[in-house]
């Protein structure tokens, strides 16, 4: 007598798209499949069932007396199969994505597909500058920008972030400059707060500040952002948060600077799907954006 553990399940889903198809090129085109393959699997079933289910004939396949039998009770277990799968979806599952606060803007419509899409998972934002402590569960999935550091954390990189010079149209209505000039001098800057100012880029615009009036020092980057577009002064950017606003002007032609961006996570946070979706929702907002400066 054939025992539960002499079937592989997967072989009667087999059978299933073959009692459909009739024939087995018609099966091997709805699975993806190559014939032999569907072939192969329904000998396995018959031989382990120790009956056959399915004849050929100049029609096709038909099923035998016992396929009539089992006919409907594959299409029972699809359904069971599809049962479960809705079960499982159909708790709300939590995954806390930390991300600085910039780049709500990019990640906004990419957030709502998702969502429409994937309707149990809540998904919570976390945004700010202070880094999410992974290891102590305050973010299953964190956006950084720099250098990652533990064995224990895996870190996907995105790209690479450009920096450059920029300023408003309307404060440069006020305050002309030069475009690729990086002669401060006379200008009104916004800088980096303290316990960022030894940052490479923030080091860039301390450096270049002689002759010029620091107005007001932020922590975060929208923040920087807002202040620049209300027209404030100039400061230094990230060419794809800066591209987004088009009362912005680029000062300086080249990169001054890039900064990695990654998609960072625990090794075991990625086992659970809802991790790997959101991991995979963050990777294709950034597709396409990251690696080459605007020019804008």
């Amino acid at each position: 007598m054939t025992k539960p553990s002499d079937l592989d399940w997967n072989d009667l889903r087999y059978a299933l798209a073959a009692v459909r198809a009739k024939t087995l090129a018609g099966a091997a085109r709805s699975l993806g499949v190559e014939h032999s393959t569907v072939g192969r699997r329904l000998v396995a079933l018959e031989t382990a069932l120790g009956a056959p289910l399915l004849t050929r004939g100049p029609e096709g396949l038909s099923l035998t007396a016992i396929g009539q039998t089992v006919a409907p009770l594959l299409e029972q277990m699809e359904q069971a199969a599809l049962a479960v799968q809705a079960a499982v979806r159909s708790q709300t599952v939590r995954v806390k994505l930390a991300t600085p606060s910039a780049f709500g803007r990019l990640l906004a419509p990419h957030i709502g597909a998702f969502q429409a899409a994937r309707p149990e998972i809540v998904l919570e934002i976390l945004s700010g500058s202070r880094p999410a402590d992974l290891r102590k569960g305050e973010a299953d999935v964190a956006l950084r920008s720099g250098t990652v550091d533990g064995d224990d954390l895996i870190a996907r990189k995105l790209g690479e972030l450009d920096w450059s010079l920029y300023a408003s149209e309307a404060y440069l209505a006020r305050h002309p400059a030069s475009a690729g000039s990086c002669d401060l001098r006379g200008h009104d800057l916004l800088g980096f707060e303290a316990g960022i100012s030894n940052a490479p880029l923030a080091r860039w615009l301390e450096e270049h500040s002689e002759g010029a009036r620091v107005l007001m020092r932020y922590r975060e980057v929208s923040d920087l952002l807002a202040a620049c577009v209300a027209g404030m002064g100039l400061t230094i950017l990230p060419c794809l948060l800066a591209s987004l606003e088009p009362s912005l002007r680029r000062l300086t032609g080249e990169s001054l600077g890039k900064s990695r961006l990654s998609i960072v996570y625990r090794k075991e946070a990625l086992l659970a799907e809802p991790v790997r979706a959101v991991v995979e929702l963050v990777t294709e907002a950034f597709r396409g954006h990251l690696g080459t400066p605007g020019r804008r």
